[in-house]
């Protein structure tokens, strides 16, 4: 959600006004361009300009796909300007009684929290995210780790002992610095020491931590492969028999999307996606282009800018999660057979 690009890298204003500009250019993926433009604007420096963006946001006559990120990502700007306090606690706590189902909002309202030394109610926000979200399947979702880690480190700075959930957090963990280690309070003090040794420990923690943290918030760039599913694919060859050539059948599509992107990762690929089309979609991209959609190198094209549309889902899939293809089945039992 939030690029991590060091600000002497990236002009984070002009990136905000092209991200601005692309919104109005594809409004119906207005939403996560502009919330990619005001985490731009924050790392700039331009916080009230941020805010201007998420309430231009809320007050969209068009629905949102996620009114409950873009209203924890306002709370959490606000805080950090102007001692907006009291408006972003009153977000907050709007967020947390009408219980959202996704994991986000729940971890950067506790985060805001957290980082005003508000921990008792820091930890008490990720536990009523784990209770309502966290089910008793084996393994919980990829997306309520951050709840756990979140609760854990809360925890351990207000010196509670470990529970169930604070076991959890440390089984799913996997960076080679433990949970414990990295949310120890008393690493702050090291970083006064005038001891070699510890200070070169603490800054391998640091990087650990921080190489966990860009892993799990920012993800680079992805090369993302077309997919169409039925019914679109029949539309499109219905209208440009000519693509025959290029998808057969589709089974056969399906099957070259799973060969392509493993052969991808086998190579040493990383980031790797998934792009769904739509004929409407694609034919107003190959207007857009000046050219014909039966011009088959506009394909890979039309897959580039999905995914810089952010359209593109991860490849392959989080264990135990549905197969990309669509068929609601797992992906173990369905395209990740030979995996």
């Amino acid at each position: 959600m939030r690029p991590d690009t060091p600000a002497e890298n990236v002009d984070h204003t002009a990136e905000a006004a092209r991200l601005e500009r692309t919104a109005g250019l594809y409004p119906e993926d207005a939403e996560v361009l502009l919330l990619r433009a005001a985490a731009h604007l924050e790392l700039s420096g331009d916080r009230p300009a941020a805010t201007a963006l998420y309430d231009r946001l809320l007050s969209s006559a068009q629905g949102l796909d996620n009114p409950a990120l873009v209203r924890a990502l306002k709370a959490s700007n606000l805080w950090e300007y102007d001692h907006e306090a009291e408006e972003a606690r009153a977000i907050i706590e709007g967020l947390r009684t009408s219980a959202p189902r996704d994991p986000a909002p729940w971890v950067i309202i506790a985060e805001a929290l957290e980082a005003h030394d508000e921990l008792e109610a820091a930890e008490e926000t990720f536990t009523e995210a784990a209770r309502l979200l966290l089910t008793d399947a084996a393994e919980p979702a990829p997306s309520t780790h951050p709840l756990l880690y979140g609760r854990h480190r809360v925890r351990r700075m207000r010196g509670l002992p470990h529970d169930d959930w604070d076991a959890l957090a440390d089984t799913l963990h996997t960076s080679p610095v433990t949970l414990d280690e990295l949310h120890d309070p008393k690493r702050v003090w090291s970083l006064g020491s005038d001891n070699p040794a510890e200070l070169a420990a603490e800054i391998s923690r640091l990087r650990a931590e921080l190489g966990a943290y860009r892993e799990a918030l920012s993800r680079p760039f992805p090369v993302a492969v077309l997919h169409w599913p039925a019914p679109e694919l029949a539309e499109l060859l219905s209208a440009y028999p000519t693509l025959t050539s290029e998808y057969p059948s589709h089974e056969t599509h399906l099957s070259t999307i799973e060969t392509s992107l493993r052969e991808l990762a086998s190579s040493g690929t990383a980031n790797l996606g998934i792009v769904t089309g739509t004929v409407p979609s694609y034919e107003a991209f190959a207007a857009s282009e000046g050219t014909s959609p039966e011009d088959t190198t506009l394909l890979p094209q039309y897959a580039t800018t999905l995914a810089a549309r952010g359209r593109a889902i991860a490849w392959p899939p989080q264990r135990g999660a549905e197969c990309w293809c669509g068929t609601g089945s797992g992906y173990a039992e369905c395209h990740g057979t030979s995996t």
